[in-house]
């Protein structure tokens, strides 16, 4: 097992919509907030996506992201990780473009083409805060999340010319095999940081043995000491797939970008309350959370010699 748990705080993601809670963070202000507290709280990873301010509508204007990443900047020296999985709406060029524009020490890269249904959110409310969210949801029973080996390659390719780590996220047993073939090609570098996504429909079911099988088959595929981990458990399997996780030897993430609640009927009020939650969940089981400083040396990231908020990471 890893000495400490890096602890990841997805902030606001691309799924949930406002209607949803009063509580998701919306505008780059709001963001910035969510993101600095939760790396007070033990987070030493912030994952970020942004959000049209006036509507919540998940969005990839550049400026938006310099505005958010030069906020946490000023603030804080958490792990940022970029999206480059974005929305549903956005081109493979779209969602790549924040990586040379802001050479994050992390960006996130999805490990295959899948369906990527949040419909049946759709039917669960009403009434709307905004019009787009009842479509935005329904259409994802005609949607597939592009990530071909084509995609995936050049993504690999700008991410090593910015000097970008690539947070493999693993929506199923079979992109295990392509990071053993990525691997195999010479376009990864070890240790390899693995995210298993449980509980989206379209990808593996969140439960403690798709959990366990997933770790299984990276173990026995791309070697036990090769790569780092982490797991995610969308909705109500958040905390229960977390713990796991961490009793296995890997890491975890929270955040209102995959569970809107605290408990059942209970909304988080933050994402800093979800990690807060989950250190005490760490304590409990005496485990302690890594620092962003320790988390880098877990994952083999050398430090940015400097803050350039505006534009990310200075060149080398």
């Amino acid at each position: 097992m890893e000495s400490k748990v890096l602890v990841t705080a997805a902030i606001t993601g691309a799924i949930h919509t406002p209607t949803m809670s009063r509580y998701l963070p919306v505008t780059p202000k709001e963001i910035i907030r969510e993101a600095v507290s939760a790396s007070r709280a033990g987070a030493a990873e912030v994952h970020i996506h942004a959000r049209d301010p006036k509507t919540g509508y998940p969005s990839s204007d550049p400026s938006l992201f310099a505005e958010i990443v030069r906020g946490i900047r000023n603030e804080s020296d958490v792990l940022i990780c970029l999206t480059t999985g974005g929305g549903q709406d956005m081109t493979v060029e779209e969602r790549l473009s924040v990586v040379p524009r802001f050479r994050p020490e992390l960006a996130s890269l999805n490990m295959g083409s899948m369906n990527f249904g949040m419909f049946p959110l759709a039917g669960k409310y009403k009434e709307w805060k905004f019009d787009w969210e009842q479509p935005f949801l329904e259409r994802t029973k005609d949607f597939i999340f592009r990530n071909t080996f084509a995609d995936i390659e050049r993504a690999l390719g700008i991410m090593r010319e910015s000097g970008t780590k690539p947070e493999l996220e693993i929506y199923d047993v079979g992109h295990v095999y392509t990071v053993l073939y990525l691997k195999s090609q010479g376009l990864l570098q070890e240790p390899l940081y693995l995210q298993f996504v449980t509980g989206i429909l379209g990808g593996i079911g969140a439960s403690i043995e798709n959990l366990m099988f997933l770790k299984g088959t990276a173990d026995r595929l791309l070697g036990e000491g090769s790569y780092r981990w982490s797991a995610i458990g969308a909705g109500r399997m958040q905390f229960p797939i977390c713990t796991a996780a961490v009793l296995l030897g890997g890491s975890c993430r929270v955040g209102l970008e995959d569970n809107l609640n605290m408990e059942k009927g209970v909304l988080a009020q933050s994402n800093t309350d979800q990690v807060k939650k989950m250190i005490r969940i760490l304590n409990e089981l005496s485990l302690q959370h890594a620092t962003p400083e320790e988390g880098r040396g877990m994952l083999g990231i050398v430090p940015a010699s400097g803050l350039i908020p505006s534009e990310g990471r200075p060149s080398a």
